[in-house]
């Protein structure tokens, strides 16, 4: 099923054929093999010749699956039954009766082991420990004995062990506390496998999506990234994007081309401020929205907004958009709203922008993107895609959330990450494609969403850059906060 390996955050994108610099003695890429090399030259699966064609395209593992039978064979099955025989009812020798499609017998896990340590210094063993469906005692007995020939084969160096048994893997790191493991069952979070000595998360590839928060947990906690089975390309790419560590795949062949033509893009600048002119914000890239909006701009925001330079400027490089408690027609506050509308609109891309946030509860400071034909078709059909919202009330909270139809005001779809200190520039980053959409601050995800041709994500957006004060989301505004500034550095889209 799946797979495992051990310990590098770092994949490096290369090609099949390309000599291959190793790390621990393990070829420094993303590729497992599901249950051997099988598919492209129809070798059968979990059997010694798919193995050494894992090994000979330089594969960074080999996963298969371990089960014992009734006279305690250990053997490579990933099925309870082998030609219709209960594995675990049945002796070794009713089952090597039976040969796999190329002629070989059915190989014990003892023989699978020693062709694996041959001639290899590459490709990583990927024990996958089945659990019983006797007893989960006699699962826990299969992983003793797993344990001991590998150890008896000295082969600790080159085995990973994978198992949706969690106490399995407790066992196999009690017996073992260096053995690299990687936990099957999508049922425990990151931080839970490492107060528990477990190496890694080895999950089924649509997890991910459903908890992005795993990925930054994995990465701060050193646990590994592993994900099961992905053979399809525009997965494979979302694996690769988020750096997965390890790929379990039954098509190995097709993720080497994913990841030579990965490491082939650039992202080229299309469009920037760097706010390096004093003054005005840049007229060429930069409309504004002026007044109140309709019920504070749908939001019962309590501010005003102006072009005026007490609002926003440019100063010393920094774009400044000040929020002020003045009475200025009718309202209580001003402030700015900026807008690349008509000036600079486009479908796809990465948008960073390094900011740091204003204090004072009230304040609510967003960076965040419109789809252009808003005037046309109004909010949420329009979609509106919020790369970060802040609110004073919350200080070091940051908001990435996205509005679409079913999804939108207090529905919508939305993740949180906390960071250090807001008030410090952090970037923070949209990276958008046909397929996805991610939220970061400072290469840390906040959320993901799945896009689709039946969301409207799909089409131009512009960007906009604003200090609301008050507010639905926001809430009462401090009679104590008399001004508050938004900061940005830059603003960058790449394509």
């Amino acid at each position: 099923m799946r797979l495992s390996l051990l310990l590098f955050s770092t994949i490096l994108l290369i090609s099949s054929c390309s000599v291959l610099k190793k790390k621990n003695g393990f070829a420094d890429n993303a590729v497992v093999a599901h249950r051997g090399a099988w598919k492209a030259k129809n070798f059968p699966e979990n059997s010694i010749a798919s193995l050494r064609e894992a090994i000979r395209i330089n594969c960074r593992g080999s996963e298969f699956d371990v089960r014992m039978t009734s006279d305690d064979s250990l053997v490579i099955n990933h099925d309870p039954h082998y030609n219709k025989l209960l594995v675990e009812k049945s002796t070794y020798q009713a089952l090597e009766a039976f040969k796999l499609s190329n002629g070989e017998k059915l190989p014990t896990l003892r023989e699978y082991l020693l062709a694996g340590i041959k001639n290899n210094d590459h490709t990583q063993l990927v024990c996958e420990i089945k659990p019983s469906d006797i007893s989960k005692e006699r699962g826990i007995i299969v992983a003793r004995k797993v344990v001991e020939l590998v150890k008896e084969l000295k082969a600790q160096s080159k085995v990973c062990y994978i198992s949706f048994d969690y106490d399995i893997l407790k066992e196999i790191h009690r017996l073992d506390s260096q053995a690299f493991t990687q936990y099957l069952e999508a049922n425990k979070s990151p931080e839970e496998l490492k107060n528990d000595g477990i190496s890694g998360v080895d999950y089924y590839y649509t997890v991910f999506k459903n908890h992005p928060e795993w990925l930054n947990s994995a990465k701060e906690n050193k646990i590994t990234l592993n994900a099961w089975t992905v053979n399809d390309s525009t997965e494979m790419d979302w694996l690769l994007k988020h750096n997965f560590d390890f790929i379990t795949t039954n098509e190995p062949e097709l993720l080497f081309d994913r990841i030579k033509l990965q490491k082939q893009k650039t992202k080229k600048l299309i469009w920037a401020d760097e706010f390096n002119v004093n003054g005005t914000p840049d007229h060429s890239k930069w409309n504004y929205d002026i007044g109140t909006g309709a019920d504070g701009w749908g939001n019962q925001e309590l501010q005003y907004y102006t072009n005026r330079p007490e609002n926003v400027k440019v100063e010393n490089g920094v774009l400044k958009i000040t929020a002020k408690k003045e009475d200025y027609k009718g309202k209580p506050y001003t402030s700015s709203r900026l807008k690349s509308k008509g000036k600079f609109d486009f479908t796809y891309g990465t948008i960073e922008v390094r900011a740091k946030m204003p204090t004072g509860v009230g304040t609510w400071p967003a960076i965040w993107m419109l789809g252009s034909n808003i005037d046309t078709t109004p909010w949420p059909a329009c979609g509106e895609i919020d790369i970060m919202e802040h609110l004073g009330r919350d200080q070091n909270n940051i908001y990435g959330t996205f509005h679409y139809p079913n999804h939108s005001g207090i529905n919508a779809d939305g993740k949180t990450k906390k960071i250090g200190d807001a008030t410090q520039f952090h970037i923070y980053k949209a990276e958008w494609s046909p397929t996805s959409i991610d939220l970061y601050v400072d290469n840390q995800l906040i959320h993901t969403l799945v896009n689709s041709a039946k969301l409207p994500f799909n089409h131009n957006f512009f960007l906009l850059i604003n200090l609301a004060m008050g507010g639905n989301f926001s809430g009462a505004v401090d009679p104590n906060v008399t001004g508050a500034t938004l900061e940005v550095d830059y603003v960058r889209v790449y394509k």
